[in-house]
């Protein structure tokens, strides 16, 4: 008897005495999939719903945890009104999921990689089971690379040889060119400014945690101005919104000063702590600078709508500011109110620009060569797609370039 014969008989019999059918099933399905024929329709009209294929694989390039599920319904089946994700995982079965019709795809995501998972699909009619697919079983795991991204993995290969080209002109001694930052280059006249007319030093370092890159960048400033406020002999006051900011600022200003062969004129009480509070930091800052008038202010950090409050009030004391924030909404404010602005990335590039180091040099340098590949990148991009209408070379190229930046 042939085995499709076997199946219907079975699910005429299954009809009969109530039980759920099964789906017939046809030959032997390849690894991770099932294969059964449409079955007839069940004597009193009800209509069996069959599954022409159902499949199990690993989901692609992914990080691993996850599974991906298809089917179809034979050319003959009515569509079920639902569909249940029975899974199968050390002889015990749960729900994975409920999907709708019409449906042919189903992921199921926080599995363990390495452990086999067994699925059957269950499909609802009427309110009721209409038959189950045969069971198929996967391993998920993850994909060390995402096919997706190979060209974006070419060019970040490419990028960083660059930087480490650079970065090895510089230990080889060989002069780096960095174009002038004003900001920076003002440091000493600001704080030379401040020892001639006697009055402090007011370095304000924005009012995010250390857990802020900006933070962590005026940080690197701050031990440049301490430097030079210990070499000329000018006072330095560090007012803080963060208790880990004034912390670390303490321990950068006491280095400096150690460096500088004056560790007795640091004083830890001029690196304090205020508040947390955003207007309250702004008006003890205010305070600050309308009793003490210091004669050069550094706003360097991370800034929002306290930073005008600031910035005016530091100008109506006839202090010289040098402020920097990678803050796009604060910029203009600092632009107007401030004598010299670090704008964006010039705020990041400031250890590299002081310090000198051919490491930070190097790497400074191999990013922007980076980011004119990038442009270049994206003019060319721009030029083919336009002239790729009525030259088929140029969309050509075009389609290229899309393909090596593409990210899925």
């Amino acid at each position: 008897m042939r085995i499709d014969r076997v199946c219907t008989t079975l699910l005429v019999l299954a009809q009969a005495a109530g039980s759920q059918p099964v789906p017939a099933g046809g030959g032997a399905p390849p690894a991770g999939s099932a294969a059964c024929e449409p079955a007839p329709a069940v004597p009193g009209g009800a209509a069996i719903i069959s599954f022409e294929s159902v499949t199990a694989v690993d989901a692609p390039n992914d990080a691993g945890g996850a599974l991906e599920l298809t089917w179809a319904f034979g050319a003959d089946s009515p569509l079920p009104d639902s569909i249940r994700i029975i899974r199968t995982s050390g002889g015990v079965e749960t729900d994975a999921g409920w999907v709708l019709p019409g449906t042919d795809l189903f992921v199921d995501e926080g599995l363990d990689d390495g452990t086999e998972y067994g699925y059957t699909l269950e499909v609802w009619s009427g309110g009721v089971p209409a038959g189950r697919s045969p069971a198929v079983s996967a391993v998920p795991s993850a994909q060390w690379i995402h096919s997706g991204r190979i060209g974006m993995l070419v060019i970040l290969v490419l990028l960083a040889g660059v930087i480490f080209w650079y970065i090895d002109r510089g230990r080889k001694g060989r002069p780096l060119f960095i174009s002038e930052i004003a900001g920076l280059s003002a440091v000493d006249d600001a704080v030379g400014r401040a020892t001639e007319m006697g009055r402090p030093v007011l370095y304000i370092p924005g009012i995010m945690d250390m857990d802020d890159i900006q933070t962590i960048a005026s940080m690197v400033i701050l031990g440049r101005v301490a430097s030079k406020t210990a070499e000329y002999g000018a006072g330095l006051l560090v007012p803080n919104t963060r208790s880990v900011v004034m912390s670390v600022a303490q321990e950068v200003v006491k280095e400096a000063y150690l460096q500088a062969g004056r560790p007795d004129a640091f004083r830890r009480d001029n690196i304090n702590y205020l508040t947390d509070d955003q207007f309250g930091y702004a008006a003890g800052v205010d305070g600050i600078m309308v009793r003490q008038r210091p004669a050069a202010i550094f706003l360097l950090g991370t800034f929002y709508a306290e930073s005008l409050i600031l910035a005016e009030t530091g100008k109506s004391v006839g202090a010289i500011q040098i402020a920097g924030t990678a803050m796009p909404s604060q910029l203009p404010f600092f632009i107007a109110a401030c004598d010299y602005t670090l704008i964006g990335e010039e705020l990041f590039a400031a250890s590299a620009y002081l310090s000198r180091e051919p490491k930070l040099l190097g790497s400074l340098k191999g990013q922007d060569s980076a980011k004119l590949v990038i442009m270049l990148i994206i003019a060319a991009g721009v030029a083919a797609a336009t002239a790729g209408y009525w030259w088929e070379p140029g969309a050509r190229i075009a389609d290229f370039l899309r393909f090596i930046t593409h990210v899925e």
